[in-house]
């Protein structure tokens, strides 16, 4: 059955609609609809959700969803499916990620009911175009374990992996986290991004011993995701004109332009075009 458009009276089943992860002004134009169009919507918890549906005007019924729900609670949402609307929502963000969820979802497939998401927010997605560390391969890996031997053995996991790694994490915590992790990755560089598109969103990059100290005596408020660095990446070192030239010329004493060019404005984390154009000025003034 093909999905529903913003024009189209949607179909009975499971909709799994992502909501703003700080400012409501990013609810998007079919999570705005679906929502209006709901049922009923499955919500983590329907006080938070009914602010967001005091923003946008809307008075929906709403039921309790969240780690805790049994399986009496997903089969008499799974049965309203056949016949409603049920919008599933996690407090904020993506359902599913970090988030109670899948097994809605799993039932209600297994149910045959008509299952589709409404793609928007995620924290672990925003602060990783923030952090400025590779986003070419990454690992989601929720919160990390409250005790400290299974929070290492956790860590030790994701040791070896080329791949940035992302965790959710809370103000106390925050400290030992990033230290367990500098402990068991080495003193990688790393970002903590908190109250992303909020009025005081914040991203604090170094190594992860740096963060450690710098939040053991004063752990932030608001949700915080961390980013890690894979194995052997380093933040940009910062240049000036000087040192961007130097570093040019001493990268065309043995390589030609371009590649001088795209050496340096990965060192420096700049534009390549940007780069070889000076490059470039630099080769024709001698």
């Amino acid at each position: 059955m093909p999905n529903s458009t913003i024009s189209d009276s949607p179909v009975p089943g499971l909709y799994i609609v992502a909501t703003p992860i700080g400012n409501l002004g990013d609810i998007g134009a079919r999570a705005a609809a679906t929502l209006a169009r709901a049922d009923l919507i499955a919500a983590e918890d329907t006080r938070v959700t009914a602010k967001l549906l005091s923003h946008l005007g809307l008075r929906i019924s709403m039921t309790p969803y969240h780690d805790h729900s049994d399986e009496r609670t997903r089969a008499a949402l799974v049965a309203r499916m056949a016949e409603e609307v049920v919008v599933l929502v996690s407090d904020a963000g993506t359902p599913l990620i970090s988030d109670p969820g899948y097994k809605l979802v799993r039932d209600a497939r297994a149910a045959g009911r008509h299952v589709t998401t409404i793609p928007g927010p995620c924290a672990a997605i925003a602060a990783i175009t923030l952090s400025g560390l590779p986003s070419d391969r990454f690992l989601f890996a929720g919160f990390l374990p409250n005790k400290a031997k299974a929070r290492a053995d956790t860590i030790a996991e994701f040791a070896g992996l080329r791949a940035s790694l992302v965790f959710y994490e809370s103000g106390p915590r925050l400290a030992a986290s990033l230290a367990a992790l500098a402990d068991g990755l080495g003193d990688r560089e790393a970002a903590v991004a908190r109250e992303i598109t909020k009025l005081y969103e914040q991203c604090v990059t170094g190594p992860l011993t740096t963060l450690a100290a710098r939040y053991a005596d004063a752990p932030p408020k608001g949700e915080i995701v961390i980013v890690v660095a894979p194995p052997g990446e380093a933040l940009p070192e910062a240049a000036d004109d000087t040192t961007l030239d130097a570093a040019l010329r001493d990268a065309m004493t043995d390589k030609p332009v371009a590649q001088a060019a795209k050496a340096v404005a990965k060192r420096f984390g700049l534009d390549r075009h940007d780069v070889y154009a000076r490059a470039l000025a630099l080769k024709d003034a001698g």
